[in-house]
């Protein structure tokens, strides 16, 4: 299958398909980007050569920054915010899905910062990994007057439980690789050097075995956890809540206005998320 993208690169080799987000300078997740991954899954999914995939940056700082704030700030408001029927009915959450559920071996190789929508996507792989002194991992959310919205108010209590995920998306602080390999966020937190060459080894490794055992095995392993649809569709539907209140226009514009979504600001999101809480200055 030939793989056409403009923000990813895909190469396809023994049976692994390596795709390289390219989207600078911080690697934002835009509406374009989001369609790109979501159209990756699909195809990925469906691609008979494929065994296992990796999702890496050559980006040594980023990984995924997060969500696009001025979309969100475009996101329809009007009426009352209807609950949704299905999971599908979210774009992000049937994208993180597809990755989740995908008969191949997910591996999200996270070599710098993940945060907000960037940290849900890599918490819908099967695994995740990250280098000792660059891997960042942050849900910021909170601190913009939102909520973690991607599907991580429902992945982070099961792989680190209810008081760490709590933490996090309460706290909007930011957690390095040595912590989140404790808590379970991550598989493994490897000197930086050594990050790619064991990626690339255990998907390869992966990937030599038979696909029709990857994808069954991967199935029974799915069928042992609770069903994520409840829980989806509250999240979707609190979020467009607090769409509609006064505060998460206002902070997010802060947001914005305080250098958000630049390079420079975001490689210390955490300062900017506690600096929102102050009051203005007349």
């Amino acid at each position: 299958m030939a793989y056409d993208f403009s923000l990813l690169r895909v190469k396809v080799d023994a049976g692994v398909a390596f795709a390289t987000i390219a989207n600078p300078p911080i690697n934002l997740i835009t509406l374009p980007l989001m369609g790109e991954l979501l159209r990756f899954a699909r195809e990925v999914a469906a691609d008979d050569a494929v065994r296992a995939v990796v999702l890496r940056s050559d980006d040594p700082e980023f990984w995924l920054a997060h969500f696009d704030v001025e979309a969100i700030l475009r996101f329809p408001t009007d009426g009352a915010p209807a609950l949704a029927a299905k999971v599908e009915e979210n774009p992000y959450h049937a994208m993180c899905e597809l990755y989740r559920t995908m008969p191949k071996a997910t591996i999200a190789e996270i070599g710098g910062r993940a945060g907000g929508g960037g940290s849900e996507l890599a918490l819908s792989f099967d695994m995740r990994f990250g280098a000792r002194g660059k891997t960042i991992l942050s849900q910021p959310e909170v601190a913009l007057g939102i909520l973690p919205g991607g599907s991580g108010t429902q992945r982070l209590p099961r792989l680190v439980g209810r008081g760490r995920a709590l933490e996090l998306i309460l706290g909007c602080d930011e957690l390095d690789a040595d912590t989140a390999e404790r808590w379970g966020y991550l598989n493994r937190a490897l000197p930086p050097a050594e990050l790619r060459p064991f990626v690339d080894r255990l998907a390869r490794r992966i990937a030599g075995f038979p696909a029709q055992a990857i994808a069954l095995a991967k199935r029974a392993v799915l069928a042992s956890e609770p069903s994520w649809e409840r829980g989806l569709v509250e999240e979707s539907h609190l979020f467009q809540v607090l769409l509609r209140t006064a505060e998460a226009p206002d902070l997010m514009r802060r947001f914005l206005e305080q250098g958000g979504q630049t390079r420079e600001v975001e490689l210390r999101l955490g300062e900017l998320a506690a600096a929102l809480a102050r009051p203005r200055r007349a």
